[in-house]
């Protein structure tokens, strides 16, 4: 496992290996393409392909009304949460191509779906997401290479838990129709599925993890 990052990832790592895995770390910006390119470069010399694909880079920020909003800011958000996947997704496209199953697996957002006020910096990086992923479902499809997109609910990550409180976090459960706290292991099973041999006819598909909090 190769774990691309902007903050040090060799603590990950380290758990991987501890639990038997073999992992490595190196440093990326999603908004550097030039950081990207060499990381795969690193990756093509240590392995020569990729078979799995995960982009899951993202920044939040405190919501903010549209017409509050700068176009600077709308930048950032698609500078990270879309065309970080972009560029990472193309530079490392030969490497799935080498593979006999290649996936790629975008990271998303329900917040598409809800359209929460001043979310739409965030709402329209994750809906450019979606789009993305169903355009190369197509264009990858002929080299065997699956594209699908997952969505999580509300799941209290470093990122999350700096702008939500603990009130923030049970109004989402109660809003849901299973009422359990959503967990990074909920959303890394369903990776996990779509990234196996049991996914292979999977494509162009955006999938929710979110406890039903979408239909209520």
């Amino acid at each position: 496992m190769e774990i691309l990052d902007v903050q040090d990832g060799t603590r990950v790592v380290e758990e991987i290996r501890q639990q038997g895995g073999q992992a490595h770390y190196t440093r990326v910006d999603v908004t550097d393409e030039a950081s990207i390119a060499r990381a795969a470069d690193v990756i093509a010399q240590r392995h020569g392909r990729i078979d799995i694909l995960v982009n899951n880079a993202g920044i939040l920020s405190p919501r903010k009304p549209w017409m509050s909003l700068t176009r600077a800011e709308v930048e950032r958000f698609l500078q990270v949460n879309f065309l970080g996947y972009f560029s990472v997704s193309q530079a490392f496209y030969p490497l799935l191509k080498q593979s006999q199953a290649g996936r790629i697996i975008n990271v998303a957002s329900r917040t598409y779906f809800l359209a929460n006020p001043g979310q739409l910096a965030y709402v329209a990086s994750k809906a450019a997401v979606m789009g993305m992923t169903r355009v190369l479902a197509k264009e990858l499809g002929p080299d065997n290479i699956a594209v699908n997109a997952v969505a999580p609910g509300m799941v209290a990550t470093p990122g999350t838990q700096a702008y939500s409180s603990e009130d923030d976090f049970n109004r989402v459960m109660n809003n849901q129709a299973i009422k359990k706290r959503g967990e990074p292991r909920h959303l890394a099973a369903l990776v996990a599925f779509l990234a196996s041999d049991d996914g292979e006819l999977v494509t162009g598909q955006m999938i929710l993890a979110d406890g039903g909090g979408y239909l209520i």
